[in-house]
């Protein structure tokens, strides 16, 4: 827990220099991105929500914006529109700027809940995240998963939202170790990962801390290796993991497939044999 605390707080002070810069440099953002085509981010806040889900991928993205010129841009958003909105833990409530809107084009950042990671009192995971569902919020996110020009990135338990929409069957798909289980029992294909790439319009990412590299690999993706690497070394964190992908070859699984373990491997052939 005071690990967790101590990176809140590194996150706050990071948080505060980069929204000074980008508030002070707003009307240039603005005026640099009316010839060029800019790739907004709305991170969904709701009840309960993860502090560090949220705090560190919007962080990631504002510092983008800040070092591209406004070629990114992110705000803080609630199914409900503007509101103060509680986190989980009895932490502090932030404040979302506008209502989401699952209608504009970019990508919207779902984080998990923040309590007891399991149980049946209010505090408890499982019932924050039943509480997000009677919301408007999985409706906004079907119309958002129905839009080809938006990516739907979801940070530990709150790739859980989704799936208890009935949005990820047959979705590859990681969430928090603990959730695991739950989120194949709902139709998504759980990878162990600590980022998953479904397809370029749903992205999920494990545990709490990997909001950052979602974040990171979407900077990556969509303004290229030069700006995520300014904020890499803003925030002196690399980006962590290979992103897992549908693609290339399927390696073996010994686990299931016993007859591989007792197949002999063909030898390596060394270049001085290769030569002859």
């Amino acid at each position: 827990m005071n690990k967790i605390l101590g990176l809140l707080m590194s996150f706050a002070l990071v948080l505060g220099l980069v929204a000074s810069a980008a508030s002070a440099n707003t009307k240039d953002y603005k005026d640099a991105s009316k010839d060029k085509k800019t790739t907004h981010v709305q991170v969904v806040l709701f009840d309960g929500f993860d502090l560090l889900d949220a705090l560190a991928p919007y962080e990631v993205f504002a510092a983008a914006g800040m070092y591209s010129k406004g070629a990114v841009t992110v705000e803080l958003v609630s199914a409900e529109g503007k509101r103060s909105v509680p986190s989980g833990l009895n932490g502090p409530a932030l404040e979302a700027q506008a209502a989401l809107d699952p209608n504009r084009p970019g990508i919207i950042l779902v984080p998990g809940a923040a309590g007891k990671p399991a149980g049946n009192s209010e505090d408890a995971v499982p019932n924050i995240l039943a509480q997000a569902m009677k919301t408007d919020l999985p409706g906004m996110l079907k119309q958002a998963f129905n839009n080809k020009e938006i990516t739907v990135a979801t940070v530990c338990g709150g790739t859980l939202i989704p799936a208890m929409a009935g949005l990820l069957k047959d979705r590859h798909a990681v969430t928090n170790h603990i959730g695991m289980a739950a989120l194949g029992a709902l139709g998504a294909i759980p990878i162990e990962a600590r980022v998953v790439e479904d397809s370029p319009r749903f992205v999920s990412g494990g545990g709490v801390t990997s909001g950052l590299d979602v974040a990171l690999y979407l900077v990556d993706r969509e303004l290229g290796p030069q700006v995520a690497n300014s904020v890499e070394k803003l925030f002196e964190y690399e980006k962590r993991g290979t992103v897992w992908k549908a693609e290339g070859i399927t390696p073996v699984d010994f686990n299931t497939s016993p007859k591989a373990s007792e197949e002999k491997q063909p030898a390596a052939i060394s270049v001085s044999t290769a030569e002859k």
